[in-house]
């Protein structure tokens, strides 16, 4: 039984499956989510049972990003609670990429800013064709920062540039052009796609697969140690600047900024 407020979990036959559960605001990220979710990466990560994570949303939307509640919340929030609210994203896309258990995103819908991170730094990601992805921070005056850390290591330093700095969405096609979706799958056949994905990998052995994990992700350890130190230092930095309290102001009472 899951005993989450934001998430319902779920195992069978081996398959972990949380779905992020608050449609009605389109799975958008707050602090209780951010850490409901990385205990649970946690928990599944420990138990035996569980041998493959299945990552899907509720409702229309995969994840729209950080909670509009949570923003209003940040402008002019001190450095402390700046901090913390970075390292806590910090520590769930790190728990989910260091994760032993192979995960794969079912994306049934936006997948955008950290929801874009949660979708995309699964080992698997399937998507729907109606799926939209991206970093759309600089709309709003803020920045990229811990995502922009393994987007780049995925894509490229020129890719990762024009997602990051245009703020554009893309569809699931070119998200997979670029390497970042798995499969585009229809969205009736989705969950069953993402299901006998998951039996296959299954039958593979745990430890191998466990230790194959272990080792690509020590390929990228040291690098992605400093890039997510300093993405969180930046994180922190931004926050504190007029340009994200103009942004987010804007966003919430719909009108454009005005930037200094």
């Amino acid at each position: 039984m899951s005993h989450y407020e934001t998430l319902h979990t779920q195992t069978e036959a081996g398959v972990h499956t949380i779905l992020l559960n608050r449609p009605e605001k389109r799975n958008a990220l707050t602090p209780q989510l951010i850490e409901e979710l990385t205990q649970a990466l946690q928990t599944a990560g420990a138990n035996p049972h569980s041998r493959v994570v299945v990552i899907t949303g509720a409702g229309s939307a995969f994840c729209a990003g950080l909670d509009l509640e949570v923003l209003r919340a940040n402008v002019g929030a001190g450095e402390e609670a700046a901090l913390a609210d970075a390292e806590r994203i910090a520590t769930l896309l790190r728990t989910l990429y260091e994760l032993p258990k192979p995960t794969i995103a079912a994306v049934n819908g936006a997948a955008i800013a950290g929801g874009m991170g949660i979708a995309t730094i699964c080992d698997l990601t399937l998507a729907v064709p109606e799926a939209k992805f991206g970093y759309t921070e600089v709309r709003i005056g803020f920045i990229p920062a811990i995502v922009s850390a393994y987007l780049r290591s995925q894509i490229g330093d020129k890719r990762a540039r024009d997602l990051l700095l245009t703020g554009r969405l893309i569809g699931a096609e070119e998200a997979a052009a670029l390497g970042l979706v798995t499969r585009v799958v229809p969205e009736p056949e989705l969950m069953r796609e993402a299901r006998s994905v998951a039996e296959k990998l299954t039958r593979n052995s745990p430890a191998a697969m466990a230790a194959t994990k272990r080792l690509l992700s020590r390929f990228a350890e040291r690098r992605l140690l400093d890039d997510v130190d300093g993405a969180i230092r930046a994180s922190v930095q931004m926050r504190g600047h007029g340009d994200f309290r103009e942004g987010v102001t804007a966003f919430l009472e719909k009108r454009e900024p005005k930037w200094n």
